[in-house]
């Protein structure tokens, strides 16, 4: 795969649009878990599960787009380890956009529920699947801590390449070049 020191508009736009949405809707569902069973409870995971398809659609077409565009050089001499964790990071982050909403689906379905996108109905509601839903309900939560670990682990990293190392990852990843 080919690699490059400036990323295109829509690669920034896709990484930012897929991070925020993942992030809101880690922190919903942790706080929709917490909630009681209630009419409300099931409106909020109704929001959940289509912001969930959301992330699946917009990730796809980012997967496909950075398989297409290359990924962006290293900037800077990075340390091998630092170097290492960086790329399992990012791998636990692209796999777990596609992972965690495919694991809500799963639970969906296995739980005998339909799945929407706002009102559009996309998997009709069927017989209950227990194992699939007792699979999904183990990836999503399994998921959801790899993610949140990920996305600090990220988030430092950005840090760490603006703050200490200013080597321009931070501009790169606005849109501009270094």
């Amino acid at each position: 795969m080919k690699s490059h020191n400036k990323l295109t508009h829509t690669m920034v736009g896709l990484h930012w649009l897929v991070a925020l949405m993942m992030i809101g809707s880690i922190a919903f569902g942790i706080y929709i878990e917490e909630l009681p069973r209630s009419d409300i409870k099931f409106e909020y995971i109704q929001l959940h599960k289509s912001i969930g398809i959301l992330v699946l659609i917009f990730a796809i077409i980012r997967i496909v787009n950075t398989s297409k565009n290359g990924l962006p050089s290293q900037l800077g001499t990075p340390k091998k380890r630092q170097d290492q964790i960086a790329k399992i990071a990012h791998i636990v982050l692209l796999a777990g956009t596609i992972l965690m909403p495919v694991s809500g689906v799963m639970m969906s379905i296995g739980g005998g529920h339909s799945v929407a996108l706002f009102g559009l109905n996309l998997i009709p509601s069927g017989e209950k699947i227990e194992w699939l839903g007792s699979m999904g309900y183990a990836l999503h939560g399994i998921g959801g801590k790899l993610m949140i670990a990920a996305i600090l682990l990220h988030i430092a990293g950005a840090l760490k390449h603006s703050l200490i190392n200013k080597d321009g990852t931070m501009r790169r990843m606005m849109g501009k070049a270094v």
